[in-house]
């Protein structure tokens, strides 16, 4: 009998052994996939350095040095489902925690505000649920909750460019007046190429561009 239970675990910790390496293998692949999409929407005026793995390999960060106008050193954050360990990941996968890339960098121009935007989505229906019923979908214009009575005048900008790209799947903005003074998160799944790394890219130089309008 105990030959054969310490066969069972032999082959319980060879799997999950397998498990992890293969796990570990595939989170590496995706996040150098994004970080390679990222780099090359730079066109060469960026370079990555410093990447360190954390959390067994489900957190990766890396420096941005950027030669722009707006940003100065920037720092990115993939996080990824802990696949590598398999009772986290069902946890992960039981929250429907979402994977996303952070950015974060200083400014060259400040923000003079704190902004700190976090964006949701809400769906459901009315009444008895019938199946021949039909529904006319709309699209309405973004409806904006926020918690200062007084609108301050250099904030129009800036709600006006994260307006008019509505359809990035973000999950938060800030923006501060001290270090870091810019911090975005966005879903991974928005990320799938060199031209949606490319099209994020501008809309973060827009955002810059619109905190600080009335500095330059």
């Amino acid at each position: 009998m105990g030959r054969w239970v310490l066969i069972d675990v032999s082959f319980a910790g060879m799997f999950v052994l397998l498990w992890y390496l293969w796990f570990v293998r595939y989170n590496r692949r995706r996040a150098a996939n994004v970080l390679q999409w990222v780099h090359a929407a730079c066109l060469g005026k960026g370079q990555l350095t410093d990447l360190t793995w954390q959390a067994s390999s489900s957190r990766l960060k890396a420096t941005l040095h950027l030669s722009s106008r707006w940003f100065e050193e920037a720092r990115l954050t993939i996080r990824l489902l802990p696949r590598p360990l398999p009772v986290q990941w069902v946890l992960s996968r039981w929250r429907e925690q979402q994977e996303t890339l952070s950015f974060e960098a200083d400014m060259g121009f400040p923000p003079g505000f704190h902004l700190d935007i976090v964006r949701h989505r809400w769906s459901g229906q009315t009444g008895a649920k019938k199946a021949q019923r039909k529904w006319t979908v709309t699209r309405p214009g973004p409806v904006i909750l926020t918690t200062k009575e007084d609108w301050p005048v250099e904030l129009t900008p800036v709600v006006n460019a994260l307006a008019t790209w509505r359809d990035k799947d973000f999950v938060s903005v800030k923006f501060n007046q001290t270090s870091p003074h810019f911090t975005a998160t966005v879903a991974l799944e928005n990320l799938s190429d060199q031209k949606s790394a490319a099209s994020l890219l501008s809309l973060f130089r827009e955002l810059a561009a619109s905190s600080s309008a009335k500095q330059h």
